[in-house]
């Protein structure tokens, strides 16, 4: 034992815990919204450039599509707010409890991360209904011939493509709606 771990008293188990449960929730919380988030983000910016040279009626798509990217702003800021409760589990380490972080600062940035995950699904949601909707429409309006007349009718992978960025974005932001609920739940008790 070193000199001053016999002098600094010890942390309550209830703070140690405290610490433990936001490091750990915070790391895997951050690299599950950030992986889903990158693949959203890569999937919707290869979209782009294919949807603008298609020559089809792109007014819903292009509402899903900014859903969808509003979805990842908050997302974007639901990742820092993330990455935050691991910074704030180490902060709580401090054994001068005049140092710590309150539980109330606490809470509320937990809350903030809560809403906007909340809100950022639900963007996301909008996004995915929008174009499951156009791609549901386009297949309903296909003549029961097999070849059609026009190939636009149909529904192509970009559309699923967009529709499958929305729903990894669905669930980044679910990923962090289950972690900030774990975290108020934990903290809190």
């Amino acid at each position: 034992m070193t000199r001053e771990s016999q002098i600094a008293p010890s942390l309550p188990p209830a703070v140690e815990k405290v610490s433990r449960n936001l490091q750990r929730w915070g790391f895997w919380s951050f690299w599950l919204q950030l992986i889903l988030g990158i693949i959203s983000t890569v999937t919707l910016l290869f979209s782009i450039p294919a949807l603008s040279e298609s020559k089809q009626n792109l007014q819903g798509v292009q509402f899903g599509i900014l859903s969808a990217f509003i979805s990842i702003i908050l997302l974007v800021v639901a990742l820092v707010i993330s990455f935050r409760y691991k910074k704030i589990g180490t902060k709580i380490e401090n054994r001068d409890p005049a140092m710590r972080p309150k539980k109330s600062e606490t809470m509320n940035l937990i809350q903030f991360g809560l809403v906007f995950n909340l809100v950022g699904m639900l963007f996301a949601i909008i996004g995915a209904e929008t174009l499951v909707g156009l791609a549901l429409a386009k297949s309903l309006t296909l003549s029961p011939q097999l070849i059609g007349s026009n190939p636009q009718q149909f529904v192509n992978p970009l559309d699923l493509l967009i529709i499958q960025a929305n729903t990894n974005t669905i669930g980044a932001h679910f990923a962090g709606i289950v972690t900030s609920l774990i975290l108020i739940n934990r903290i809190s008790n």
